[in-house]
């Protein structure tokens, strides 16, 4: 056994030689690799970052959730949005007391404008909403309160901001109390909304203005329809259940025959996270594949380099086969010095990646997740790339005849 160590000893020390004795030859090799790891490293990194903020976005929507779109029609086999609403604001009254799963409802409609206070002035989204908005959405009032029942039925002139939009119109955090000009109609702020940060599609949820639904339909859009209704089921175990019920009473009231495709689609939070992990797995696997080419690439140049060297150490193969050294022996330097050039390079590229995801994240803004499992995963391929490679070469060089090689000049 001693022995063994001994000879592995001298053929590590050999092998370490070699590699020292060709530095540019053995940087070039190792460059492949290098940038192999630190693709996979960084892509999966900016992969995994894009998967947990959309996770975070999504829930952010609140717990339970369920979104109703109306005008809602089948073309080509898959539903759209058209945007033309037969919901009414009864639609919405009707599903808490008619769906024993629904726990909270929200009506909701939406439009645009410049928001005005003083000198200042802010172009943001206008959301109009329930009472039971702030318990859908899980979303708290950071200063002041929400609006009251009293206020949708009387469609008072109050409204909420988001912190975007507080933060621009009063830079001394002083807006509740104060009036404001939404499309030149006066609300008097009742407060401001938490802050939510970016959703799912990199929008700014806090860049917005809460009202009552009334309020914003009567005042600012003069429309009868709504545009949106959100809900909260009980408990998510029965959120199946609950989206069963409000579909059927919405079919009822809307008058939709048995078999005709309704006019309105739903899409609860689990639908919706559903459909990002699926997009951003797709995404992880061709940024993965993409990044999982350079290291074949650079295994290929690995192989390439040890041909190479078989060839320059033919007489000195012959010489140690000469003086005892066996086919084994052979084979495993020569497929050490690959192994070695491909962890070498494996190690250098996960400190590249890391280096490579972090300023990703700082120039670019994006969020990136380095996990063990995609490091050790990168590194430990880089490895077996080195094994694969370099044993066409080592075998080769195994093979050689000792009288041939001594011959070789």
């Amino acid at each position: 056994m001693r022995a063994g160590l001994v000879r592995t000893g001298n053929i590590l020390k050999v092998g370490l030689k070699t590699i020292l004795r060709n530095t540019m030859r053995s940087s070039l090799t190792m460059l492949g690799i290098i940038i192999g790891v630190a693709c996979v490293i960084a892509m999966v990194a900016v992969a995994g970052g894009a998967s947990q903020s959309i996770q975070s976005s999504i829930a952010s929507l609140g717990t339970n959730f369920i979104m109703i779109f109306p005008g809602a029609v089948t073309q080509s086999g898959a539903r759209i949005f058209t945007g033309q609403s037969t919901l009414t604001p009864e639609d919405a009254a009707a599903i808490k007391p008619e769906c024993p799963a629904v726990a909270y409802v929200s009506a909701g409609v939406r439009t645009a404008g410049q928001v005005i206070a003083g000198e200042s002035n802010w172009g943001t989204a206008i959301y109009g909403a329930d009472v039971d908005w702030p318990f859908i959405r899980a979303w708290n009032v950071a200063e002041g309160s929400f609006f009251t029942e009293s206020d949708v039925k009387g469609a008072a002139k109050v409204c909420l901001l988001g912190s975007t939009v507080s933060e621009s119109l009063f830079p001394d955090g002083d807006a509740v109390g104060h009036l404001v000009r939404i499309k030149n109609v006066p609300f008097r702020v009742l407060g401001v909304l938490d802050k939510k940060g970016g959703s799912m599609m990199g929008a700014d949820q806090d860049d917005q203005v809460i009202a009552p639904y009334t309020t914003v339909m009567k005042r600012l859009m003069g429309t009868p329809r709504i545009s949106l209704i959100q809900v909260a089921a009980v408990s998510p175990d029965r959120v199946q259940e609950a989206k069963e019920q409000i579909e059927a009473l919405l079919r009822q009231r809307q008058r939709i025959p048995p078999g005709q495709d309704s006019n309105f689609m739903m899409r609860t939070q689990e639908e919706i996270a559903s459909t990002a992990a699926q997009n951003t797995r797709t995404l992880s696997i061709l940024l993965g594949s993409v990044a999982a080419i350079s290291l074949l690439v650079g295994g290929i140049g690995i192989m390439n380099i040890m041909l190479v060297s078989v060839t320059e150490r033919t007489r000195e193969i012959g010489v140690r086969m000469a003086i005892g050294a066996k086919g084994r022996h052979i084979l495993a330097q020569f497929l050490l010095e690959a192994v070695v050039l491909s962890v070498v390079g494996g190690a250098i590229g996960v400190l590249l990646g890391i280096a490579a995801s972090a300023l990703i994240s700082e120039l670019a803004g994006w969020p990136v997740r380095i996990g063990a499992g995609p490091v050790a995963l990168a590194f430990g391929f880089a490895a077996l790339v080195g094994v694969f490679f370099g044993l066409y070469p080592a075998r080769k060089a195994a093979r050689l005849d000792p009288i041939e090689a001594l011959r070789y000049e």
